[in-house]
């Protein structure tokens, strides 16, 4: 009896999970070659740059008609998992797909894993809502989207799995979405792949041995990595908090935050900071006279784009301030340039998204072993040094970073200030008189 109850959750989660990864690689390679096209047009057509302002006011008011149920994004989706009632509706997939391609044909600088993310869980819970599935069942499948997403936008299926159990709640991996999690995010690189998408190849850094004085410079390159990692979050929530106190209506604020990256355009002398900037990130990995301020000039970019409310993600433009970060951090420290330039692309991403494991195994994948356990280690250090701050504010969180009780509930960083520690137990003997 046992044995076959068992066996149908088995092929229950086999199927679900990889319909959701076939429907999320689909999602992910039509989005990867507009991308490419959009990116390449705009290579082409410098000139489009100038008319960011006006593409922002256009998808600004596009959102502000009929994408108000969808407008929390990535964040939408981990309150979703959570608590969320209502089906996340099925326009979040075209919406970010199309609003993430004119932001990068006109030069905004962001990323796609939160495309990829939304454009997964808004699939994912169409399919849960059409199988008819038990709320918890809903949940693993939200998951399962979420890893679906993030392994076939980026190729890293191992990576793409771990993530989806990490980011819904900082500090615990949910073990019981992991079947459909890793089922969705295998197929669903699969058929990216399938379907003709080549992903970015990076160099494989040089192998180093982990001694102590060693260890003691990648200690030091980790506080660097986490105050970069907590000056993008600070920045990008902060200034979307002013934009929207001072400026009320989403058109006018992406229209201002287009002018403001055509500005910095301009100040900058160079397109190096605009898109998705993985030409930047591959440079870091060998150029020993890399500009020492080339992570700043991005953070800057992408801070005023995200904040003003254009569409992406993080990833990619982390990588790329990583990189170049870690670039600069090898050479202060004497760390070989390309080990320094892999660790710090993965490991910054890890601090703001509280997902050190996932980008581990990121690192591994997309760059080889000869990472570790470098890579494992900074990030660990990073991301309990960024404290209890991140990338989504919807992350939930149960117990603080370095320990202590348990809070009294599972809350979302955002709320963690007003969430008091769970009172002790008391005694056993206590308890029974």
């Amino acid at each position: 009896m046992n044995l076959s109850r068992s066996a149908r959750a088995l092929g229950q989660w086999l199927l679900l999970g990889a319909i959701v990864g076939g429907v999320c690689g689909v999602a992910s390679a039509v989005f990867l070659a507009l991308l490419e096209e959009a990116t390449a047009f705009r290579l082409a057509h410098e000139s489009l740059v100038y008319a960011l302002p006006v593409a922002g006011l256009v998808v600004g008011a596009v959102y502000g008609r009929w994408g108000a149920s969808i407008r929390g994004g990535n964040n939408l989706v981990l309150d979703t998992v959570h608590v969320g009632d209502a089906v996340i509706p099925l326009r979040m997939a075209p919406m970010v797909l199309l609003g993430t391609v004119l932001t990068h044909l006109f030069g905004g600088s962001a990323g796609r894993e939160g495309t990829a993310v939304q454009m997964g869980a808004s699939l994912a819970d169409q399919i849960a809502w059409r199988f008819r599935v038990t709320p918890d069942t809903r949940r693993e499948l939200l998951a399962a989207g979420i890893a679906g997403g993030f392994g076939s936008v980026f190729g890293t299926p191992l990576a793409g799995t771990v993530f989806g159990l990490e980011v819904v709640c900082v500090g615990r991996l949910g073990y019981e979405a992991l079947l459909p999690a890793l089922t969705a995010a295998v197929v669903g690189d699969l058929v990216t792949r399938g379907l003709g998408i080549h992903h970015t190849a990076y160099p494989s850094p040089q192998v180093l041995a982990l001694t102590l004085p060693v260890l003691g410079r990648w200690l030091v390159f980790a506080v660097g990595i986490a105050g970069v990692a907590v000056a993008f979050i600070e920045g990008t929530h902060g200034l979307k908090r002013v934009l929207e106190r001072r400026v009320p209506w989403l058109p006018v604020r992406m229209a201002l935050g287009g002018l403001g990256v055509v500005g910095l355009w301009k100040l900058a002398g160079t397109s190096d900071y605009l898109g998705l900037g993985v030409p930047g990130i591959l440079r870091a990995f060998e150029d020993a006279s890399l500009p020492w301020g080339a992570f700043a000039w991005k953070l800057v970019f992408t801070v005023v784009t995200l904040g003003a409310g254009f569409l992406g993600g993080e990833v990619t433009p982390l990588f790329f301030i990583g990189a170049a970060l870690g670039n600069v951090l090898a050479r202060l420290l004497g760390l070989p340039v390309d080990l320094g330039a892999a660790v710090g692309m993965a490991a910054l991403f890890a601090a703001a998204a509280n997902t050190p494991l996932a980008l581990s195994l990121m690192a591994v994948e997309l760059v080889g072993a000869s990472v570790l356990p470098h890579v494992a280690i900074v990030a660990t250090v990073a991301y309990l040094l960024t404290g209890h701050r991140g990338i989504y504010p919807s992350q939930r969180i149960a117990r603080r970073k370095l320990g202590g009780p348990l809070l009294d509930r599972v809350v979302a960083l955002r709320d963690l200030h007003a969430a008091p520690p769970k009172p002790p137990e008391p005694p056993a003997s206590q308890a029974d008189a």
